[in-house]
C-alpha cells in the first residue's frame, strides 16, 4: 500500500510539519493578500504580458514550481531518509508506462473534447499560430508544466496526504482534506473572478479524482501523468482570455465560460476516466484502499 510504507511514529510524523505549514502558509497569504487588496490576476498578468510578453510571463509563473520542487525532494531524501521512488510509488520501481498511458488519454481525451466544442460553436474560437513564439512557448512547457504538475501531485497527493492519513488516521479525510485545499489554492486564478467560486466545484473535483486514482492505484504515477497532459493542453491547444495561462496557444477561446461544462467533466468525464483505469489496473479492495482504519 502507498501510504503504509511510511513509518507512522511521532518523530516522524513531526517531521512533515515545518515544509506543510511553510507552503501552505505561503498560499493561503498570496490568497488572502490578493482578497485583501482587490488584486485582480487577470489584470496583473495582462500588465505583466504588456511589459515582458507572454512566453516570459508564462515562464515566470512556472519557475517557483522548480525551487519549490528541489526544496520538496531535498527535505524527503535528507529529513526523512526515504527515496524518491517511495514518494512516486509503492511498486518496486516506478511504472513510467502508467504515466505515459495516463497523459496519453487523456490528451486524447481534450483533443476529442476540443474538437467537438469547435464543431458546435467555431465562431468562439479563433486560431493563431506564430511559429517562432509557439516553438518558444512548447520549449519552456515541455520542461517546466511537468515540473509545476509534479511538484503537485508530489505534494498534495504524496507529502500532504501522508501527512494527513497520519494526523487523522483515516485516509478517507486525508483524500477530502487533500482535495479541499488543492481546489483552495486556485483561488486567486483569474478563471475564478471570471465565472465565480463555482469553479471550486472543478478544482475541488479534480482534486477529488486525482486523490482517489493515487490511493487506488497505490501510487503516484497516474495523477502524474493526467496532471502534466491537463497543464499541457491548456497552454499549447486553447486559452482563453480569463485563463491563468495566457499563451501563444493554437486556439483562443472569446466565448462565454461555461461552468456546466466543467461540471460535466468532473461528473461524467472523470468517473468514466476512473473506470477506464479500473478495468486496465484491476483493481481491487477498494474498501480498504479508501476506508480501512489507519
Amino acid at each position: 500500500m502507498y501510504l503504509e510504507q511510511f513509518k507512522k511514529d511521532t518523530p516522524n510524523i513531526l517531521k512533515y510539519i515545518p515544509f506543510v505549514f511553510c507552503f501552505l502558509g505561503f498560499m493561503a497569504l498570496n490568497v488572502i493578500v490578493s482578497n485583501v487588496l482587490s488584486l485582480d490576476a487577470g489584470a496583473m498578468i495582462q500588465d505583466s504580458i504588456n511589459k515582458m510578453g507572454k512566453n516570459f510571463t508564462f515562464f515566470s509563473l512556472l519557475i517557483p514550481f522548480a525551487f519549490f520542487l528541489i526544496l520538496l525532494f531535498g527535505w524527503w531524501v535528507v529529513i526523512h531518509k526515504y527515496s524518491i521512488k517511495q514518494l512516486t510509488t509503492s511498486r518496486l520501481k516506478i511504472d513510467y508506462n502508467r504515466i505515459l498511458f495516463s497523459f496519453s488519454i487523456w490528451v486524447l481525451i481534450n483533443i476529442v473534447l476540443f474538437a467537438i466544442s469547435y464543431l458546435l460553436d467555431p465562431t468562439s474560437f479563433q486560431f493563431q499560430f506564430n511559429g517562432n513564439a509557439f516553438l518558444t512557448l512548447l520549449l519552456i512547457s515541455i520542461i517546466f508544466i511537468p515540473i509545476q504538475t509534479s511538484f503537485e501531485e508530489f505534494f498534495f497527493r504524496g507529502y500532504f496526504m501522508q501527512f494527513s492519513a497520519y494526523a487523522t488516521k483515516s485516509k478517507a479525510v486525508a483524500l477530502i482534506i487533500t482535495s479541499v485545499i488543492f481546489g483552495l489554492m486556485h483561488l486567486s486564478n483569474p478563471e475564478v473572478s471570471s465565472i465565480g467560486l463555482s469553479m471550486m466545484v472543478f478544482y475541488i473535483g479534480t482534486g477529488f479524482f486525482l486523490g482517489l486514482i493515487t490511493l487506488l492505484d497505490d501510487g503516484l504515477e497516474l495523477a502524474l501523468g493526467f496532471h502534466a497532459a491537463n497543464n499541457l493542453m491548456g497552454a499549447l491547444l486553447v486559452t482563453s482570455p480569463s485563463a491563468v495561462f495566457q499563451t501563444d496557444a493554437l486556439f483562443v477561446f472569446n466565448g462565454n465560460a461555461n461552468i456546466y461544462e466543467m461540471i460535466a467533466q468532473v461528473f461524467v468525464i472523470l468517473p468514466i476516466l476512473l473506470f477506464v483505469f479500473y478495468k486496465k489496473y484491476n483493481w481491487v479492495n477498494w474498501k480498504k484502499k479508501l476506508f480501512k482504519p489507519f
